[in-house]
């Protein structure tokens, strides 16, 4: 039994999973020492400000970067919406954890979409199954201006490159032996930095020259390892740089799904926590509706308000994690297949995040209603939900996805793809996105 099956009981029927296959139960019962024990030292690693260092190095070790890898290459074979599954229950134990490996589930997604193309994987098959994992750095902070990188690869005399730069929010490389590195290729030969190209460079974090630092400051997703990451000219094989225009098509729509998955995640734990304090509490108000909290009609609708809303986040992020699926399967040769299902796809994932961060927001917040101001005790912890969905649907605005749903819907407008943040011009030429 795991830490999420051996929790309350009664809120079953909305709280069983969206999603549920063999395999999933499989790994479940294989998984359930390390979960609960994840589970255990939650609460305390938050009240510390520790990393999960230890969790991330269990689950690597049980073989949880691997879930994705052709069962014929040592992995579990597992699909979209079965890892999608796994990041909920991990969220819900451990919100920190699921967002943690998101580059790392990137990285081995566009490893699996390559090798469906006939490119042989199987290095980064081996690496993924012996429990390395990477991280991502995209990022950067600063003048640096959104249609370009400072981050550099220059190419060396025997064809390999050397990497320098440096990279922020790079979330998991901390726990990492690979970085997923963003870069701007530089070409000798044209000057013009407008000319260079932009590739993805795989970073081995054990290099001397790479340094990275857990400086992330935000007041939620603490333990994610989403600090400074910088490259002091760091060689990197040709054989891992792999041109951006080769990426695996849908990773727009898969990062968003991992914020998705951690939201509904959080939710969980969040309903979980109400649950558990409203059946303990002894004290209640003179003026209440029953003698007990756990039979107020008041209290008992807040709860069903949560449970709704986790209910529906988490219904709702598996319809995108089919919508990605479907991106998956289309055989190569079908471009235009492929093309029409990721522009389905990011929609779907547009449209989620709009309505999945307003109700975990609205659930971690109404919590406290339920429990009254003996619920803000810090040592309780119970704010870090409200924090950490805050954090979370934070990153990538919804106010911005609602348009690009309602530009789809009335005009067919196709989302942005790849789309990145940096510094503007603020002239009448700067293209505006439509």
């Amino acid at each position: 039994m795991t830490a999420i099956e051996s929790r309350p009981e009664t809120h079953n029927v909305v709280g069983r999973p969206a999603h549920d296959t063999p395999l999933l139960r499989q790994l479940r019962v294989e998984w359930a020492p390390v979960l609960t024990e994840i589970a255990a030292g939650t609460l305390q690693r938050e009240l510390d400000g520790e990393l999960p260092v230890d969790a991330l190095r269990r689950l690597k070790k049980v073989g949880l970067g691997a879930v994705r890898v052709p069962v014929e290459h040592g992995g579990r074979g597992a699909t979209i919406p079965e890892l999608t599954q796994l990041w909920i229950e991990l969220a819900a134990v451990d919100a920190n954890v699921p967002q943690a490996l998101r580059g790392h589930f990137a990285l081995a997604e566009d490893r699996v979409w390559q090798h469906g193309r006939g490119e042989d994987q199987r290095a980064w098959f081996e690496r993924f199954t012996a429990g390395e994992i990477a991280g991502n750095a995209w990022s950067e902070t600063g003048s640096t201006a959104i249609d370009t990188q400072r981050t550099t690869l220059t190419p060396l005399p025997d064809g390999d490159y050397r990497l320098d730069g440096t990279k922020y929010y790079t979330t998991g490389s901390i726990f990492a032996e690979w970085a997923d590195v963003y870069v701007r290729v530089v070409n000798p030969d044209r000057p013009d930095e407008a000319d260079d190209d932009y590739a993805i460079a795989i970073v081995d974090t054990r290099d001397a020259g790479v340094t990275v630092v857990d400086d992330w400051n935000g007041f939620g997703q603490k333990g994610t390892g989403s600090g400074t990451t910088t490259f002091d000219n760091v060689r990197v094989p040709a054989a891992h740089v792999l041109p951006f225009g080769e990426r695996f098509p849908y990773q727009t729509g898969l990062y968003q799904l991992n914020l998705l998955a951690t939201l509904a995640g959080i939710g969980r734990a969040a309903l979980d926590d109400a649950v558990t304090h409203v059946r303990s509490r002894t004290r209640n108000y003179s003026h209440a509706n029953a003698a007990r909290v756990r039979d107020d009609a008041q209290v008992l609708a807040r709860i069903g308000d949560i449970a709704a809303s986790v209910y529906a986040a988490e219904a709702t992020t598996q319809r995108v994690a089919a919508s990605l699926q479907v991106v998956a399967d289309v055989p190569s040769r079908h471009h235009h297949d492929v093309a029409a299902a990721v522009e389905e796809a990011e929609i779907e994932s547009a449209a989620a995040q709009v309505v999945v961060s307003e109700l975990v927001l609205r659930a971690t917040s109404d919590l406290f209603d339920t429990l009254g101001a003996s619920a803000t005790a810090r040592t309780e912890g119970l704010d870090r939900h409200w924090r950490n969905a805050r954090t979370v649907a934070s990153h990538n605005p919804r106010i911005l996805k609602s348009r690009v749903v309602g530009a789809h819907v009335v005009n067919g407008t196709p989302p942005p793809y790849a789309w990145s943040i940096g510094g503007t011009r603020r002239t009448q030429d700067w293209p505006r996105q439509g």
